[in-house]
């Protein structure tokens, strides 16, 4: 593939998308940029991931997060710790299992695990905020046998299939911790601060032969000013109506990802 000014443009189309969508609803922005680079720019599946991880080891998300703090959403350090150590045990292992898979397979078992997900954020009821004061979420019991198993599991589905895992670890935050949607979007969003991707993004370029990393330069640079950009409409729109803007939105993905096939 010749890389020209055309795919650095476009890469950074991609990532302004995928960045808008992290800012909004805390994702990592792969359930728009995979299906993306392999729509305007013909990646297969393998790279397409491959190369969104690899645009999500800068800490892209820095402004949203900045944003959100400044809005008064708050999370826990130490669950976002444990969540990243989960992570990195995880992302490891669904690495080495999607290089191993057709690239067809994954690409519709991707676009599967999208409608699933649609489908449990739509009839998931937004919790109301709790008080903080009574019950901090840093010393809730159950920060480490609730929270590295689910880390461990958006790893697991972020080395598969290339998201950043926010699309588990929102809904499962959530659930388990009693957060607010902008809550558990905020802790996810802290998650990719550090590299955690590292790990996956070495097993996908070895095994594809490289990456392609003019696109995934592009990719990263509009993440960040489309990441900064939905985060300020996140922070004034309540959960419930960002949870069903979400649950629409991974349907779209899913699919983008399955007509793509045809």
């Amino acid at each position: 593939m010749v890389l020209d000014a055309n795919h650095l443009l476009a890469g950074l189309g991609t990532g302004l998308s995928g960045g808008l969508l992290a800012g909004l609803f805390g994702v990592g922005g792969g359930l728009v940029m995979v299906p993306l680079l392999g729509t305007i720019l013909g990646l297969d599946q393998h790279r397409a991931q491959g190369a969104t991880l690899a645009a999500m080891l800068l800490p892209t998300g820095l402004p949203a997060v900045l944003q959100y703090r400044r809005r008064g959403v708050a999370s826990s350090l130490p669950l976002v710790g444990v969540l990243i150590l989960g992570f990195l045990f995880g992302v490891t292992g669904g690495s080495l299992v999607a290089n191993g898979i057709p690239s067809w397979l994954l690409r519709y078992g991707f676009a599967a695990f999208l409608l699933f997900l649609a489908v449990r954020t739509h009839l998931r009821r937004e919790l109301p905020t709790v008080d903080r004061a009574a019950e901090p979420l840093a010393v809730r019991e159950g920060l480490w046998a609730q929270g590295l198993p689910i880390g461990a599991l958006a790893g697991l589905v972020s080395g598969l299939t290339g998201l950043g895992g926010a699309v588990v670890v929102i809904p499962l935050l959530a659930a388990r911790f009693r957060m607010t949607q902008h809550e558990a979007q905020l802790a996810s969003l802290m998650m990719l601060l550090p590299p955690i991707g590292l790990p996956a993004v070495f097993i996908y370029s070895k095994a594809q032969g490289g990456l392609p990393w003019v696109i995934i330069g592009g990719v990263a640079l509009g993440f960040a000013v489309g990441a900064l950009a939905g985060a300020k409409v996140a922070t004034r729109l309540p959960g419930g109506r960002l949870k069903q803007f979400f649950s629409v939105l991974l349907v779209a993905m899913a699919l983008l990802v399955a007509l793509r096939g045809r």
